[in-house]
């Protein structure tokens, strides 16, 4: 029995699989198809691209601020049921999408859909993992949110045929469906509270006697950080916290207007090729990512990625032929990939699991005033630059700058764990 316990694998890395499987349909058919949404709403008589973007941008805004929510009942209650509830939010959202006709109609449903995203995604699903790994925790986030960038290569493109063979009215009901049936079966199956609930130690491993406790024979581990309150008080969290506000918004604002972007330039078959390459880049730097984050310093690497996100915008902002579009669009999938995965990581880093989940909900609301600034800036932008996307992305790259300075202001990780 000893000898199948050694060699059975780590129940973790089936909630990783899990949670990568999950992200793939509320990333691919919310994250990413905002750009398909947003240019299939602007095509209707009562709205434009304008208004579709500040749409986009109250998505975010809700998610964020429901996110503080969403944090304190995956900290007290099984996330499972949190998450279910946020996918038939989000396919209720999705039906009733194909039906509005008024500006306010749109916005609610917005709204709607953003709170549903935020009970369903990142919140539920970085806490988890940050519960049930420590010492691999890098790895485990970075193929776990792998499914934040499978879902655009995926579902998106599959996205893009149903509008256009069937009509937005017909779509977005069906892609509403495909969330619920892609997140609902996997959530109960396979999700698990934290290794505690089954037994078993973090990462698998024998825990080591001078940071954990027995309770009536079963190993449980003391979870290692501070508090939000201690958090709060340190240069740290409000660094990353105030550069992720105006690093989502070059990174969603970018994101959500880069099918425009390509339409601009290429062909029908050529921006299809376009939109694939960004989630294509961005699994492959995520996954590189984790691999060098075991490797580097968290914040050089992050530093790092921060600067390329600033280069590849300005350079998508350039008067740029097919070539440079694709490589800038490469470079950027590549940050997208790592900036996502870096957020929560450097949070875990910093403060630990003990109150893991209302720190990250704070500084994901604070950030998620950016990624609902970022869509709507650009559409303004956009509008008022005689419908070109060269000054848009130039403020986005901008904003990227912005961010990485802020993130310098923070310092360093001063890993304050209890």
């Amino acid at each position: 029995m000893a000898s199948s316990e050694i060699n059975q694998i780590y129940y973790g890395w089936k909630i990783v699989a899990a949670i990568l499987f999950l992200l793939t349909f509320t990333s691919g058919l919310s994250f990413y198809n905002h750009a398909i949404y947003l240019n299939a709403l602007a095509a209707k008589p009562a709205f434009d691209v304008s208004t579709a973007s500040t749409a986009v941008s109250i998505f975010f805004l809700t998610g964020g601020v429901t996110g503080l929510w969403v944090a304190k009942w995956v900290q007290e209650y099984d996330p499972r049921i949190c998450i279910t509830a946020g996918a038939i939010i989000s396919f209720v959202s999705l039906v009733a999408l194909a039906y509005v006709s008024t500006i306010w109609q749109l916005f609610f449903v917005y709204a709607l859909f953003g709170t549903g995203f935020s009970a369903s995604s990142l919140i539920p699903a970085t806490t988890l993992v940050t519960k049930w790994f420590q010492r691999r925790r890098a790895m485990a986030l970075s193929v776990a949110s792998t499914g934040l960038s499978l879902g655009g290569v995926i579902l998106t493109p599959l996205s893009v045929l149903m509008v256009e063979s069937l009509g937005f009215e017909v779509a977005a009901p069906l892609i509403g469906v495909l969330f619920l049936l892609g997140v609902v079966p996997v959530a109960w199956l396979y999700l698990r509270v934290s290794p505690e609930s089954m037994g078993l130690p973090i990462d698998g491993e024998q825990p080591d006697p001078e940071t954990s406790k027995v309770t009536s024979g079963t190993s449980k581990i003391v979870e290692d950080g501070v508090t939000f309150k201690e958090a709060r008080r340190g240069r740290f969290f409000w660094g990353v916290s105030c550069a992720y506000i105006f690093l989502m918004a070059a990174q969603v604002g970018g994101i959500a207007h880069q099918y425009g972007l390509a339409r601009e330039l290429l062909t029908e078959a050529q921006t299809a090729i376009a939109v694939a390459i960004l989630p294509v880049f961005s699994i492959i730097g995520r996954l590189l990512g984790g691999w060098i984050v075991d490797q580097m310093s968290i914040r050089k690497f992050a530093i790092a990625m921060m600067i390329l996100q600033a280069v590849s915008l300005s350079i998508l902002s350039g008067g740029y032929s097919i070539w440079t579009l694709y490589f800038g669009l490469a470079a950027f999938g590549a940050t997208v990939g790592n900036l996502l995965m870096l957020q929560p990581l450097l949070i875990a880093e910093a403060f630990g699991v003990k109150d893991y989940a209302r720190i990250f909900s704070v500084s994901n609301l604070m950030s998620s005033w950016g990624t609902a600034m970022g869509p709507a800036v650009l559409g303004f932008v956009y509008a008022a630059s005689g419908d070109s996307y060269e000054v848009p992305y130039l403020v986005a790259a901008g904003a990227g700058v912005v961010g990485f300075a802020l993130f310098l202001m923070g310092g360093k990780i001063l890993r304050a764990h209890a």
